[in-house]
């Protein structure tokens, strides 16, 4: 792709203007939104990012499209596992529903500037090093071993990183309002609401780790990667609160997500191979007699990944669900 710096300078634009328009439009004013006014925005952003990945390839090719797509869609799950641990967040701080829409906002911005440094330096290391190949594509298999079998173990809001911020900083015990300090017998004191934006700010590099090897697996185009997080992040204020209750039904996105990065990091590693450099592998030729993944067979890949474990995640809540009605069912008979 042919990316000019004009085009950059119009995309950073435009992303900055939602999020500035999203936080005085919906944002500013404390409320919970309502399940209709969450449906309306989630449609309205995804379908942007559909429409936007249909002018890429119409514009600039099907294969960019299809990277571009596929991306997406990892970036998308990945974000939909942000939520399990924001949620987690917002319950170990007892975040009032009414802010909770503030920390999210905040959140989803840190979490762009968080991978738009990660993708710049990504983008500088797979330009001049094309190792950095083995590098991303053992982190994902890391990666994709801790999300498998790690997921969900730990409460962030009360993690080593945490107990360090308070440690530093005087906290005080009750919100005040959404303000983020507040002064108190003539000291200052900063309220939950900071230490939330901290946790949040914290996670998000975190994920930033996740993210940036994962997409860069699916394409080389830094602004399809850029692009892809940030429709990715657009709109997921409005899904944590379209689907806060489901969210705990989806049992086994974890797994499903650990099933994508471990694929991911496969294909990482084979194209590494491809682009071999390093002289104790091959004589520092290319390794080429292992075929190269295409990405349409990554699109479908993800796609069915995400789909098989969203829909065992539902049938093995309904199972639960009626497994536990039925000891209730029977006491009552007696």
């Amino acid at each position: 792709m042919n990316i000019t710096p004009l085009v950059w300078i119009i995309t950073i634009a435009v992303t900055i203007a939602f999020f500035v328009w999203e936080f005085f439009a919906h944002v500013r004013k404390p409320h919970e939104p309502t399940v209709g006014e969450s449906a309306r925005w989630s449609a309205f952003y995804i379908g942007l990012a559909l429409l936007f990945g249909v002018g890429v390839g119409v514009f600039s090719g099907w294969g960019y499209g299809g990277e571009y797509f596929a991306g997406y869609l990892t970036e998308k799950a990945l974000s939909i596992d942000n939520l399990f641990v924001f949620l987690i967040v917002m319950t170990g701080f007892a975040v009032p529903k009414m802010y909770q829409q503030k920390v999210l906002m905040i959140g989803i911005v840190i979490a762009l500037i968080m991978r738009g440094a990660f993708i710049a330096v990504g983008a500088a290391l797979i330009e001049n090093f094309s190792w950095v190949f083995y590098l991303f594509g053992a982190l994902l298999l890391f990666l994709a071993y801790r999300q498998a079998f790690a997921h969900g173990e730990s409460n962030p809001a009360d993690g080593w990183f945490m107990r360090l911020v308070r440690r530093v900083l005087p906290v005080s015990d009750e919100y005040d309002g959404d303000r983020l300090t507040v002064k108190k017998d003539g000291r200052r004191f900063v309220t939950p609401m900071l230490l939330v934006i901290v946790a949040i700010g914290f996670i998000d590099l975190v994920f930033a780790v996740d993210s940036i090897p994962a997409i860069y697996g699916l394409t080389e185009e830094a602004y399809l990667v850029f692009t892809a997080n940030a429709f990715a992040l657009m709109g997921l204020r409005q899904l944590y609160f379209l689907i806060g209750g489901l969210l705990d039904r989806l049992v086994y996105l974890a797994q499903g997500l650990a099933v994508i990065l471990a694929f991911i990091g496969v294909k990482l590693l084979i194209h590494a191979l491809h682009k071999n450099e390093l002289p104790f592998i091959n004589g520092g030729e290319h390794v080429t007699f292992i075929p190269e993944i295409p990405i349409w067979l990554s699109l479908l890949f993800i796609a069915a990944t995400v789909a098989v474990a969203t829909i065992a995640s539902l049938l093995k809540t309904r199972k639960d669900a009626r497994g536990d009605a039925l000891p209730v069912a029977r006491h009552d008979a007696r």
